[in-house]
């Protein structure tokens, strides 16, 4: 199993406990539905505002599994895409997209169950002059991101695996997941275990 797929079952939440919460993409980017998860490698879009050619460029060279991640300036006037451009991607196979940014045709891209993480709906389309750049070190959601490393987005938000660490983050957040169930299973709903643990906390 690659280290992408091990990282499916992990929460964000774990993964970004274990980075101390230091690569996580501003909490307005959110999932279309919260049942959406993505995780895959990142294929960076950096767009001038208002102008989606090369989202379109994106589309047509990334590879089986990436997920775009869009650096669309945060703004929330004009749309990256449409429900139309983004079915194109999914049909073509890429895992997902995150923007730092807005889409449009929002409940046709509900229908498409397809994962997209973003700031919300508009209505204004984007021009195409085609100015942008593709595979290149981006800032997302207040994040930096490099070609390549690890997106993990859930209900809870996105949050970035720089290359370097990802073996080292792929183990502290399965412990971190191990840990938190161990805990759940001992303490809920047991009045006696609440009480020693939060005693247990607070004498630290």
């Amino acid at each position: 199993m690659s280290i992408v797929d091990q990282f499916q079952e992990i929460p964000t939440t774990c993964i970004s406990d274990s980075m101390q919460g230091l690569n996580n993409l501003d909490s307005a980017i959110k999932p279309l539905k919260d049942e959406y998860k993505v995780v895959g490698r990142a294929f960076t879009v950096k767009m001038p505002v208002g102008d989606n050619l090369v989202f379109l460029k994106a589309i047509r060279e990334a590879k089986l599994g990436d997920v775009l991640v869009v650096d669309a300036k945060g703004d929330t006037y004009r749309a990256i895409a449409g429900d139309f451009i983004v079915g194109m991607a999914q049909t073509l196979g890429i895992k997902g997209i995150v923007v730092d940014g807005v889409i449009r045709d929002i409940e046709g891209i509900k229908q498409l169950n397809f994962p997209v993480f973003c700031k919300g709906t508009t209505i204004a389309a984007s021009g195409k002059a085609g100015y942008g750049e593709l595979n290149v070190p981006i800032s997302c959601g207040g994040a930096t991101i490099h070609p390549g490393d690890i997106i993990v987005g859930d209900a809870d938000g996105v949050v970035v695996i720089p290359q370097a660490l990802e073996q080292e983050v792929l183990v502290k957040s399965s412990e971190k997941l191990e840990f938190d169930i161990k805990r759940t299973e001992k303490v809920s709903g047991k009045r006696e275990e609440i009480i020693k643990y939060l005693d247990d906390f607070l004498s630290k």
